[in-house]
């Protein structure tokens, strides 16, 4: 399971702010106006070579506002989903009555709670914090989120909580999630690949709440699949039966090398979709689109082009993923599945010689010289492979600064263009050459 750190406070006192600061993106809508965030928002976050997820939920306050109660049960939710809690309060204003409410809901966690002190942007307002010692939630720790300040000290003390990560559980296994939204046909396709009913399958929407781990041999090959929960859309998910299922199926791909990202073949592509694909890609796993119930789709010799097509547009963020056409009700071009998982997963423990990547890179440079950026030309001078799962580069240049990020995306793009990388992700790390 992966290390959580939820966000709570009342409204306006920067819990999105502080979110984006954390995760290195503005994923979490800020505004001054009060309730803007009413769901919870999840994203990874990097320090020390340390990874975690980050929970960023609505502002509990005492009011009789619209959502209230919701986002009174999705704070909740994520307290009791979370590692750590950072409780944060607004350095400017003061303790008020929703602090005390809130800090009285935390009093009954039995983990770990930070209170974060926020705006606090210059050393003369320090003496803010001291107030925050009255709620009884230990040292106040106090940041700036709109200028950074004081946010490395408080990853800090995140991180301290986190253990060694646990060695992967299937190590000699290909182990592969089955993710989509409800009702796309997981459970039925989990029960065609396996060629016996281990789930339960239902017509009913959010069936299958738990994430279900069932090993099998195949072609003298061990695997394992994990089928999970439907990943509901966010404004959906307060009901208690339903309230940890999000974080299963996240949990699940994090814990799988492959997700098969399964798609409604009769309903087509819609927006939930690409979120469950955002949450693939968030995590740098190797993928294969599967597209279920292609027998209730009317076809002629051009449908399954023109279907595949569509995917490329709707998900050019996953140019990589292979796609297939089953129907696991009839369990018809279910065999389809293998070559393409067994694929991705090779490519995702792949290996390169460094004499090759370099030679991929001279090729690029004399192909496509590196154009000027923030005032100076990028000097590459040498590139190495440095992990897999997935296949992580890192390139030496004069100064990172100088490399716009359609010139790293054309780099990524010669390496697949050299080298099969079919279903995985690559990462791309620049590195100053001193």
């Amino acid at each position: 399971m992966p290390f959580k750190v939820a966000i709570v406070g009342r409204p306006n006192v920067g819990k999105s702010s502080l979110f984006n600061r954390i995760v290195g993106s503005r994923l979490a809508i800020t505004d001054d106006a009060a309730g803007i965030t009413r769901d919870r928002i999840y994203a990874r976050a990097e320090w020390l070579t340390k990874n975690f997820r980050v929970i960023d939920t609505g502002g509990i306050d005492l009011g009789d506002a619209p959502f209230l109660t919701h986002i009174k049960a999705q704070a909740q939710i994520a307290m009791d989903e979370a590692d750590v809690t950072l409780f944060v309060v607004d350095g400017k204003m003061g303790i008020s009555t929703s602090d005390h409410y809130i800090a009285k809901m935390l009093y009954k966690s039995e983990k770990p709670v930070l209170l974060v002190v926020n705006k606090i942007d210059d050393v003369a307002q320090m003496a803010n914090a001291y107030e925050f010692y009255a709620l009884g939630l230990g040292d106040p720790i106090a940041v700036s989120s709109h200028h950074g300040i004081g946010i490395g000290d408080l990853l800090d003390k995140i991180i301290s909580f986190m253990s060694e990560p646990a060695k992967t559980e299937y190590e000699d296994a290909i182990a592969f999630s089955i993710v989509g939204r409800p009702n796309v046909g997981k459970s039925s396709l989990a029960n065609a690949i396996l060629g016996q009913e281990r789930t339960i399958v239902s017509e009913i929407s959010g069936t299958t709440r738990d994430a279900i781990d069932t090993e099998f041999k195949k072609d003298r090959k061990h695997y394992v699949v994990i089928d999970t929960a439907g990943i509901k859309k966010r404004g959906k998910i307060y009901e208690n039966a339903d309230k940890y299922s999000v974080l299963r199926a996240l949990s699940a791909i994090e814990r799988s090398e492959v997700a098969l990202l399964v798609i409604d073949g009769e309903e087509g592509i819609i927006e939930q979709d690409k979120h469950v694909a955002g949450f693939i890609a968030d995590a740098y796993k190797a993928v294969v689109i599967v597209f279920n119930k292609w027998d209730a789709v009317t076809k002629d010799e051009r449908t399954m082009k023109k279907m595949e097509d569509k995917v490329r547009h709707e998900f050019q963020f996953l140019p990589y993923a292979p796609v297939v056409f089953v129907s696991a009700k009839h369990g018809e071009r279910i065999q389809t599945i293998f070559p393409a998982l067994n694929l991705a997963y090779e490519n995702y423990h792949k290996r390169v010689k460094t004499s090759v990547l370099n030679d991929i890179l001279q090729d690029a440079l004399q192909m496509n010289p590196t154009p000027i950026h923030n005032h100076g030309k990028a000097q590459f001078n040498y590139v190495t492979q440095v992990a897999s799962k997935p296949p992580t580069f890192v390139f030496f240049v004069n100064n990172p600064d100088f490399v716009h990020f359609s010139y790293q995306r054309y780099l990524a793009n010669q390496l697949r263009k050299a080298i099969d990388f079919t279903g995985t992700p690559l990462k791309i790390i620049l590195r100053k050459k001193d």
